[in-house]
């Protein structure tokens, strides 16, 4: 009888012991190899080779969102902020770690995000329909909400000139056409992009000539502003990425030029490299065409970043600005180029 009992515990205490094993301790399969250069980059005009690093793997870093927005670089704190929309969260990509955590929740369901001069966070709200600034405390300051007395529509993204701290942001009204971006309701002003005076607040409307004004940048010298219009989702009409000149520090646009069309999907975030390249990133075309696609300053594509998902924007990131973070629909992904961002973010 004893030598029974002490078999029984000592295989409960086996068993125990067992159980007690963390899972993460346990040997975890490797990841599949995978043969260089990676098939995400597809190269449409040998000029496009000069920004390929052959050794570099799409990375995918992290997933769990539902529509991934807005991405946008500090270089301070090393980290990628980015908006998962239908969740209403800002979450950040820690460059150190990799891990992806919330920032912000709720965040009235922003979408575009940008770093000012000193360091201070915009963002473009779509419930309240705002752009706000986060200042070192208190609660974010409101810098745009309505125009002529009329409340605008969903701002969408915002980017700010060096010289004097002026921003510009789009409106086209994403966030006001359904509950799952924010909240629905009709829309009391043309689409547009304005331009927020950095000292007296006094917002100016740039521009309505463009049906759905979405992701913005500069050019490297900030002579130029790209605007992508994602016309398609709501209008018989191709989705482009729109040039114009850019006067007194942006708050005038003249010379409205047609840069890029898309025959299939659309381009959303835009961001310009060091050579004056932009890098546009682009959702709903299907397999072949959702990912990146990349342009010389004259408009001719000459390559592309294949991607699994539909993709919503885009920042250059890290010390070099030399690493792309990729806003997939439900995931964010990383990939080394030779190319160098131009902009903070």
């Amino acid at each position: 009888m004893d030598l029974d009992r002490r078999r029984f515990i000592t295989g409960m205490t086996a068993v125990a012991g067992l159980a007690a094993t963390p899972v993460l301790a346990q040997p975890m399969r490797p990841p599949e190899p995978q043969r260089y250069p990676d098939p995400a980059w597809k190269v449409l005009d040998k000029r496009f080779n000069k920004y390929m690093i052959g050794n570099a793997p799409l990375q995918r870093e992290w997933t769990g969102s539902l529509w991934a927005e807005g991405s946008a670089w500090n270089g301070v704190g090393r980290y990628v902020v980015f908006s998962d929309i239908p969740n209403d969260r800002q979450m950040r990509w820690d460059e150190v770690t990799g891990a992806v955590t919330p920032l912000r929740v709720p965040a009235n369901f922003s979408n575009g995000n940008t770093f000012d001069f000193e360091g201070r966070q915009i963002s473009c709200e779509h419930s309240t329909a705002r752009v706000v600034r986060y200042n070192w405390q208190g609660e974010p300051e409101v810098l745009a909400e309505s125009f002529e007395g009329k409340r605008l529509n969903a701002p969408n993204d915002a980017v700010v000139h060096p010289a004097d701290g002026g921003i510009i942001f789009t409106d086209p009204g994403y966030g006001s056409h359904w509950w799952y971006e924010g909240g629905v309701r009709e829309l009391e002003l043309p689409t547009s992009v304005y331009h927020i005076d950095p000292r007296s607040r006094t917002l100016t409307k740039l521009t309505d000539e463009i049906f759905k004004p979405n992701g913005l940048c500069f050019s490297p010298d900030y002579r130029k502003l790209y605007v992508a219009d994602t016309a398609a989702t709501h209008h018989p009409e191709p989705a482009r990425i729109i040039v114009w000149d850019v006067i007194d520090n942006g708050r005038k646009l003249t010379n409205r030029q047609v840069f890029a069309t898309s025959e299939k999907g659309f381009h959303d975030g835009i961001r310009a490299d060091v050579d004056g390249n932009i890098w546009a990133a682009t959702a709903f075309g299907g397999e072949g065409i959702d990912g990146i696609h990349v342009y010389m300053p004259d408009g001719t594509k000459i390559g592309q970043v294949l991607m699994p998902e539909a993709c919503a924007n885009l920042t250059f990131a890290g010390k070099q600005r030399n690493r792309l973070f990729i806003c997939g629909s439900q995931s964010v992904y990383t990939l080394y180029t030779a190319a160098q961002g131009a902009h903070r973010s």
